[in-house]
């Protein structure tokens, strides 16, 4: 194994094959299974369902074009954190960093809750004790991560592979044994567009739902120091995950659609699963509780290898206490990641409401990190139009400004249409400027 170069150095040892596997493990969980019913309810209408899918689709890639010329110009971990940091100083790094870390914190909580829940199923033993299951599970994983950086990305490459081979299965099975939906029944008479005359807030709403699913499109960002040679690998990486991801994506939408009537389909809370039922009967529901299973723990490994990244690169700049940039002997940040544990773990002990509130939360804070990537991006290109950027983003600088327009837009439609977690969310801002004046004079 190579050693790091320095103490408290990350090793660089990943590739593109890591990159594309982290980034699908570290999108894809419950929600492509879970948010297609809510989304159907809302809009009742296959093109534009279709529509919706395909127009976050295409903001993910262009999103992903953008963060490239980040990552390779700045191969750090930390994603979001060290482009802010470099752009516009120590406090909007430590805003953008900290809220990053907490959101996929909160997120970690809850995906570890959600599979004590589906593991319950299969063993009703665990039935009442879910949250303890749940803390169980994460420090096993934990364990796993201590080892080392190779032995985590090893589990990673398994479980994405997994992930991405069960809902091709699943495409196929739907077209091949599904029968197919009349035109009536791919209409919805109900939806809330159809009740409140007007398609903004079903809009907005199903945009949520969406962007949620799609959330960490950037994620092998987070692991450009650690690659071995950012500057091809990183492209590779992150366009053919994004790729996959939408074509899985939208594969996985259709066949939904192909077999749910649109009634069905709008009651439905796991589309996939009801999909699979209505094809082969309630016998198959054990196959998909597992294949569910499977997902969620891709998701909560991604999670887990890359956000005490984000401390780490945060303690490394005096934004967070110097024991964060501790990296053992198996390349992983362990005092981050003890951290990131503890905090998750505490958060389920709380109770899955606390974790599904700030679940809510999260969806804020991730595109707040979206937003502040593209104003980096074009802050550095006049703040430092020197910089080596081995790539640079095409059209430029339109397709920057239209990504922060719409990831503004967004944010300002989350705020109106879901006032009670933005208050959360703006809370966090407001607390966010004392906790970096405290940091910062523990450091001194």
């Amino acid at each position: 194994m190579q050693q790091p170069a320095a103490k408290n150095e990350l090793f660089k040892i990943l590739g593109v094959g890591f990159g594309v596997a982290v980034t699908v493990g570290g999108t894809i969980g419950t929600g492509i299974l879970r948010k297609p019913g809510p989304i159907a309810a809302q809009l009742g209408d296959y093109w534009l369902i279709m529509g919706l899918w395909a127009a976050v689709s295409l903001y993910a890639f262009l999103g992903t074009l953008c963060t490239i010329e980040l990552g390779t110009s700045m191969p750090k971990a930390g994603a979001w954190y060290i482009y802010a940091q470099r752009a516009f100083g120590n406090y909007a790094g430590f805003v953008v960093g900290i809220n990053s870390w907490l959101g996929t914190c909160s997120a970690l909580g809850f995906g570890v809750y959600t599979m004590s829940e589906y593991l319950a199923l299969l063993i009703p033993a665990f039935v009442g004790y879910e949250p303890y299951v749940a803390a169980g599970m994460l420090l096993i994983l934990t364990g796993i991560h201590w080892i080392g950086l190779a032995l985590a990305s090893s589990f990673q490459n398994v479980m994405s592979v997994l992930k991405g081979l069960g809902l091709f299965v699943f495409v196929a099975v739907c077209f091949i044994y599904g029968d197919e939906v009349t035109a009536e029944q791919a209409q919805l008479t109900t939806s809330k567009i159809v009740e409140t005359g007007s398609w903004i807030a079903p809009v907005i709403f199903s945009l949520q739902a969406i962007f949620y699913t799609y959330d960490g499109w950037h994620t092998a960002a987070y692991f450009s120091e650690e690659d071995r040679d950012p500057t091809k690998n990183l492209p590779r990486s992150m366009i053919g995950g994004v790729l996959l991801i939408i074509i899985i994506y939208l594969l996985c939408n259709l066949a939904i659609l192909h077999v749910l009537p649109m009634d069905e389909l709008s009651q439905s809370k796991l589309a996939a699963a009801d999909s699979i039922r209505l094809i082969f009967g309630e016998g198959s529901g054990k196959i998909v509780t597992l294949f569910l299973m499977i997902s969620i723990l891709g998701i909560v490994n991604a999670q887990l290898l890359f956000n005490p990244r984000v401390l780490y690169s945060m303690s490394r700049d005096g934004l967070f206490f110097r024991g964060g940039m501790t990296v053992n002997k198996g390349g992983t940040p362990a005092v981050a990641m003890l951290v990131t544990s503890a905090v998750a773990i505490t958060l389920i002990l709380i109770g899955k409401d606390a974790t599904e509130k700030l679940s809510d939360i999260a969806t804020f804070f991730f595109v707040l990190g979206y937003t502040s990537g593209f104003a980096s991006l074009l802050a550095l290109r006049k703040k430092e139009p020197e910089m080596a950027r081995p790539w640079k983003v095409p059209a430029y600088p339109t397709l920057p400004i239209i990504m922060l327009i719409l990831s503004i837009a967004f944010l300002v439609g989350a705020v109106i249409q879901d006032i009670a977690s933005s208050q959360y969310a703006l809370l966090f801002l407001v607390i966010s400027y004392p906790a970096y004046l405290l940091v910062s004079r523990l450091n001194r």
